[in-house]
């Protein structure tokens, strides 16, 4: 199948895909939950299509250049999850004066929150915001008891130039654990932050019609939504080895891949060689905390997608990956110009190294997809 096909490729299992994205939205509306996907690791309308069965509804992006690429294809209602600055300002109302959609910004700052009312009013134009509370990563938010989250809201409440349109945050610290008790928790935890703020801002008479959280472990274990009115998961579209190391999925769920050829023999090693390395794998180990031979992915068969029984990228360079090898028949089996399939350690970094996919359906190549990289 992939004879012809240069490498190192990005590759990804339709099939897959759809199975994953199926799953999820099932879980969504046994939950009677809007599932507002997050596209970070994909970023690609192709993907999307299949994320939310053809519709352009709800999603959540990572950067600018993200929100302006999906905006240009009809996606309207465009949350930006990173905290807004000053400098982007510029940007964000550029998208919206183009093509006319809701980008919803967020932040967890009273300066930066002052400074939206001013470009707002200034410009002439209306800013949608979320404030964004933690409920235990310690990587961005505010905590919904702090005093903050009631000035900010005031501050907003009071600008004619700003929709203020609720509270949201990420459980991120699910990925800390391989208990699904505590993930559960986490989850949880999340419930809490966003109606606990959605409570203490009602009784100012603000209102919060969005109160919105996820991550993929958080949003598959979660026990309760009850108040919540959004979840936001990326990852459930491709999962990979830092998933399956914490249980969140099975091996076969994993939709993405890396394609690599054999370029060389280090019998001295013993090592096999590909050309799958640092700039195609990237160099996170995520994986490894709960799955020590994970190394840089595991190595499969490029067809079956079977593990090549307990084969690793061991070590990579910037255009080498190191198979180490305890069994030099190998050698034979894995001869120079052969290839191997890679499953990533985490699929956001390592996607995020190509600018498209190859695309596999039922076994065989259908054609390419384009990703949208950077900012």
């Amino acid at each position: 199948m992939f004879e012809t096909i240069e490498t190192p490729r990005l590759v990804l299992d339709k099939d897959r895909l759809a199975q994953n994205s199926q799953r999820f939205r099932a879980l969504a509306d046994k939950h009677n939950i809007l599932l507002r996907p997050h596209l970070k690791t994909a970023k690609s309308v192709d993907v999307a299509a299949i994320a939310l069965n053809g519709r352009k509804s709800a999603i959540t992006v990572s950067t600018l250049k993200e929100a302006a690429y999906f905006a240009a294809e009809g996606y309207g209602d465009i949350l930006y999850a990173v905290g807004i600055t000053p400098n982007k300002f510029a940007h964000a109302k550029a998208i919206m004066d183009q093509y006319k959609g809701s980008l919803t910004l967020l932040t967890d700052n009273v300066a930066v929150t002052r400074a939206a009312c001013a470009f707002a009013e200034r410009e002439r134009c209306v800013f949608s915001f979320l404030i964004e509370l933690n409920s235990g990563e310690n990587r961005g938010g505010i905590l919904p008891e702090s005093p903050d989250l009631l000035e900010i809201a005031q501050i907003f409440d009071a600008c004619p130039a700003i929709d203020f349109k609720g509270v949201l945050t990420h459980g991120g610290h699910s990925y800390g654990t391989d208990s699904r008790a505590e993930i559960a928790t986490i989850a949880e935890a999340e419930r809490q932050a966003v109606t606990i703020a959605a409570k203490r801002l009602s009784a100012l008479s603000i209102a919060s019609p969005i109160c919105s959280v996820g991550s993929t472990p958080t949003f598959l274990l979660g026990q309760s939504f009850a108040g919540v009115t959004e979840v936001r998961a990326g990852v459930y579209m491709f999962f990979d080895l830092a998933q399956f190391s914490r249980k969140i999925c099975q091996i076969e769920d994993i939709a993405l891949s890396v394609l690599a050829s054999v370029i060389g023999h280090a019998r001295q090693g013993p090592a096999v060689i590909i050309d799958g390395g640092a700039f195609a794998l990237s160099k996170d180990d995520s994986a490894n905390r709960f799955l020590p031979d994970a190394g840089y992915g595991y190595v499969c068969d490029p067809v079956t997608m079977e593990r090549l029984e307990h084969l690793s990228v061991n070590e990579v360079h910037q255009e080498h990956g190191t198979i180490h090898l305890e069994d030099e028949a190998w050698f034979e089996r894995l001869p120079v110009g052969s290839m191997v399939r890679i499953l990533p350690n985490h699929a956001c970094a390592t996607a995020a190294n190509f600018d498209n996919y190859l695309v596999v359906e039922k076994g065989s190549i259908m054609g390419e997809w384009p990703r949208v990289n950077r900012w």
